[in-house]
């Protein structure tokens, strides 16, 4: 053998990619408002319509998680999760107003320290220079569909003309052909900000969509006869709070057109139409996603990465997709508590596997840790999904989850606050403060009885033990959480101009 051919080899072995003791690179994809009913893989109204095949690539190689969920349904909030692996009153981050500690721990600063190159491109909505990556391209809060601007460390770049899903992936593949130590294992974050409201497709996609119908969901027209007053005062209905101009384009022309052949007095007409426009520039928001993801996928496997590189694949929190005649997150109810996770890990992880064991965002900083080899620090409050990737349930695996949503009042959409607990087939919700009846009102929902959540039984007898064992459960996690009292601030009064 020439000593070309010796070094080789032992390169090869030395390499990272081909050590059996290698550790695994993670690529995390993310995006915005994805609702787990508009992914191929869980099933659905939209699955024969084959909307995300490279989405559902991951999970024809790996597993789907049906019971994956937030704790508190909203942007920054659940991005701040993600990093720090705590509930929201411990990282401090309840709403989308205020600022974000950077310098408290988060999972990426510990990979960083053990080894790993990290990086983060996309959106992460926490406004402050991001700590712990190697390098991280954002955009600047909610950021632009259309020419987005990106930050980085050294400053501004506006790429003109551009898409943001198209930028985003572009960006990742560049950090990974020229910037990626191929001695070090990586972490990389690629955050979409697709499809987060007002639902600007890129051209291609939006020309495909533009003449598709959608199936509705039966509740379209929910009534909300059977929940309390949240449910009744929200403020994210298709009908009222969905913008005509801003929200559905409906100054486009060929939307005046359909429009225009619609009686004026058909309310529900309108509703329909107006479904049928947000769910074309929705569906085709996340048909680019899908489409890049598809980029992404490609690269690994032509670079031969694929083998040692973990995909997983979720989004910050769930989504009305007309459901309740609504759009947005927020509620408790199932459509935005709940977020899609797919993940596929070479050697590990079974093809076309399924996983129905309660699992939450709060989890995601220390599974990424255990991928990694790594001890999770005491105070993150998740628990590892690697056992689980493994096909493996741990017999004290949890069998209810936390629930606490903070912005109100003074945020969007006009959700009340409220708090729960929830496990497979029983979901008790708190409603409380501001503008709640006597200070507090509760639901009750069998979900394998009424898994649309359309009439509560908090007052119905037959359920009361069920009743007292959550409130029980609650409290527990409460206690297990340490959860704290954040006080509600009346929005401030605009002042009358003295004439």
């Amino acid at each position: 053998m020439s000593k070309f051919m010796s070094s080789l080899l032992l390169l090869l072995i030395a390499s990272p990619i081909f050590a059996k003791d290698a550790k695994p690179n993670i690529l995390w994809l993310f995006s915005d408002d994805h609702a787990f009913q508009a992914i191929g893989a869980y099933g659905g109204r939209f699955e024969s319509l084959d909307l995300t095949p490279n989405i559902d690539r991951i999970a024809k190689d790996g597993m789907v998680f049906d019971k994956a969920y937030v704790g508190n349904s909203i942007c920054a909030p659940s991005r701040a999760t993600l990093l720090t692996g705590k509930h929201s009153h411990l990282n401090g981050k309840i709403d989308n107003r205020g600022p974000f500690n950077h310098d408290q721990q988060q999972f990426q600063k510990i990979l960083q320290k053990n080894g790993y190159q990290t990086a983060m491109i996309g959106k992460i909505h926490l406004s402050g220079k991001m700590q712990g990556f190697d390098y991280w391209e954002v955009l600047p809060g909610q950021g632009k569909y259309w020419d987005p601007s990106f930050v980085t460390e050294e400053g501004k770049t506006v790429y003109k003309g551009e898409h943001s899903t198209d930028v985003i992936t572009k960006r990742a593949l560049n950090w990974l052909d020229n910037d990626r130590k191929a001695d070090k294992p990586f972490m990389l974050m690629v955050h979409y900000k697709a499809p987060h409201r007002a639902w600007q497709p890129t051209t291609r996609w939006k020309e495909k969509f533009s003449d598709k119908i959608f199936p509705e969901p039966d509740t379209l027209f929910d009534d909300y006869k059977g929940r309390g007053e949240a449910a009744n005062k929200q403020d994210m209905t298709i009908d009222i709070t969905m913008r005509m101009k801003q929200d559905v384009k409906a100054e486009q022309p060929e939307r005046q057109k359909e429009l225009a052949q619609l009686d004026p007095s058909d309310k529900k007409g309108l509703i329909r139409l107006k479904y049928q426009w947000y769910m074309r520039d929705y569906l085709a928001c996340i048909a680019g996603v899908d489409e890049n993801i598809g980029f992404l996928l490609d690269h690994l496997k032509a670079t031969g990465l694929d083998k040692n590189t973990i995909v997983m694949y979720s989004a910050d929190q769930g989504f009305y997709l007309g459901e309740h005649g609504w759009f947005d997150k927020r509620f408790m109810y199932e459509e935005s508590f709940r977020t899609p996770l797919l993940a596929k890990w070479p050697g590990v992880t079974k093809a076309g596997t399924r996983n129905s064991d309660l699992v939450q965002n709060i989890d995601f900083a220390e599974t990424f840790l255990d991928i990694a080899g790594i001890e999770a620090p005491e105070d993150m409050q998740g628990e590892s999904l690697v056992p689980l990737l493994k096909g493996e349930t741990p017999v004290n695996w949890r069998k209810h989850l936390y629930y606490h949503y903070y912005e109100y009042p003074g945020g969007s959409h006009s959700v009340r606050r409220h708090e729960g607990v929830s496990g497979k087939r029983f979901k008790l919700i708190r409603f409380y403060g501001i503008d709640v009846p006597n200070g507090e009102e509760w639901e009750f929902y069998d979900l394998k009885n009424d898994p649309q959540e359309m009439k509560s039984q908090y007052n119905n007898p037959e359920y009361a033990a069920e009743i007292a064992i959550s409130k029980k459960e609650l409290q527990r996690l409460k206690d297990q959480y340490k959860v704290v009292d954040v006080p509600q601030k009346s929005p401030k009064k605009k002042s009358k101009k003295k004439k």
